[in-house]
C-alpha cells in the first residue's frame, strides 16, 4: 500500500511540474537573439562592475542594449534595455539611473536587479540574460 501511495505521489509531482517556463518568459514584443560577449573587468571602462551595487550598460548587444548589475561580486544580473511591454521602436530604449531603468515612451520603470516593473503598466518583466564570471571576465549570453 505504501509503495502504491508513493508511486502516486511521485507521479503527481512529475506531471504537475512544467519542464519549461516558456509561458512566463515568452514575450511577443522582444525577439530572441543569440549573442555572447565578454567584459574584462581589468579594463577601466568596466571598473564599476568590480564593485557590488554598480551597473554597466552597453548598447552594442541585445535589442536596444543590455544592463549588467553586480549584486555581490559572484552574482550578476543582466537584462535587455528595450521596454518589454511594447514592441521595439525609436523610444523604447531604456536609460539606467541607479537601479532603475526608465523607458522613454511611456515612462515605465524597472528594477535592474530583479527585472520587475516598479512603476507604470505592463504584464512583462525585463528580459533576463545569463551572466557567468570566470576570473576577471564576465561573459554575457542568451
Amino acid at each position: 500500500m505504501k509503495k502504491i501511495f508513493s508511486l502516486i505521489v511521485v507521479f503527481i509531482m512529475v506531471t504537475a511540474c512544467s519542464g519549461s517556463d516558456d509561458e512566463v518568459r515568452n514575450n511577443p514584443n522582444l525577439p530572441d537573439l543569440n549573442f555572447r560577449f565578454q567584459l574584462d573587468l581589468s579594463f577601466p571602462e568596466y571598473n564599476d562592475l568590480s564593485f557590488p551595487g554598480n551597473s554597466f550598460a552597453t548598447y552594442n548587444y541585445g535589442v536596444r542594449g543590455i544592463v549588467i548589475y553586480n549584486i555581490n561580486n559572484s552574482q550578476y544580473a543582466a537584462f535587455e534595455l528595450s521596454d518589454p511591454n511594447h514592441p521595439p521602436n525609436s523610444c523604447s530604449a531604456m536609460t539606467v539611473n541607479g537601479v532603475i531603468a526608465t523607458c522613454g515612451c511611456e515612462g515605465n520603470q524597472y528594477n535592474v536587479i530583479t527585472g520587475e516593473i516598479v512603476e507604470g503598466d505592463g504584464q512583462y518583466t525585463m528580459k533576463p540574460y545569463r551572466v557567468q564570471r570566470s576570473g576577471n571576465r564576465l561573459e554575457v549570453f542568451n
